[in-house]
């Protein structure tokens, strides 16, 4: 398995987003210290960077292993909130004429939360950071779009898979993109996310599967994949 590499400033964002890449230390740090020390601090210079790099690589196999069944070649793929991108690169080297369009925030919060957050106001990416680690890692840029969220210029494109691990209606409401994701699909598009009320979604699609528990996450989770809106 090929191993990302990380310089500080991408593992610390990956820890950012990933909090079961912290080290015992940095969670015993995080719970006595608070969110904002964690942030702006421990989490940039109390981390071994290739242990992280090794471990996020890992994981991000991982998470591809649990979607292999949705993937092949040739498609329009959407990711949203999907962080550093590690998962996408993966797909793209294995599947070489499938395409990328990623939506993300170009912040990070002060305080990381891995709660609720009704507005979907929280923040933790780096274009920058993502478009370098895309580049290291050979992915050329006909292959990928990264959209600012905030913008609000999201494409027109008709996505046959969308793909928000951890992300939509995990940390935010679903409902914040369901007009956007009913105009960008066509009829038979997947989307895969992972959420605590899987029930919730048989009225939005017609067609709902669990394609894997989470027990040991932040929240108890089913990660879902979904076709035919309602």
């Amino acid at each position: 398995m090929e191993i990302l590499n990380f310089n500080r400033n991408m593992a610390q964002l990956a820890l950012l987003q990933r909090i079961e890449l912290a080290s015992p230390l940095l969670k015993r740090l995080r719970k006595i210290f608070g969110r904002y020390l964690f942030s702006k601090f421990f989490s940039k210079y109390l981390i071994n960077v290739k242990k992280i790099s090794e471990d996020y690589s890992i994981l991000m196999a991982k998470e591809v292993s649990s979607i292999s069944n949705f993937l092949n070649q040739n498609q329009n793929i959407l990711s949203i909130g999907g962080g550093m991108g590690g998962l996408e690169i993966i797909i793209m080297k294995r599947f070489n004429s499938s395409n990328v369009t990623f939506i993300e925030k170009n912040y990070i919060s002060n305080k990381i939360r891995y709660g609720w957050d009704d507005k979907n106001s929280e923040g933790y990416n780096n274009l920058n950071l993502m478009q370098n680690l895309l580049s290291d890692n050979n992915i050329v840029n006909s292959r990928y779009r990264i959209i600012d969220y905030n913008s609000k210029k999201f494409p027109k494109d008709n996505f046959d898979l969308i793909i928000s691990l951890y992300s939509l209606d995990y940390h935010y409401d679903f409902n914040i993109y369901l007009d956007y994701l009913k105009r960008s699909t066509k009829n038979n598009s997947i989307i895969i996310f992972d959420t605590i009320r899987y029930e919730y979604f048989k009225k939005i699609f017609r067609d709902v599967k669990i394609i894997q528990v989470n027990e040991n996450t932040v929240h108890k989770s089913k990660r879902i994949a979904c076709k035919f809106f309602r």
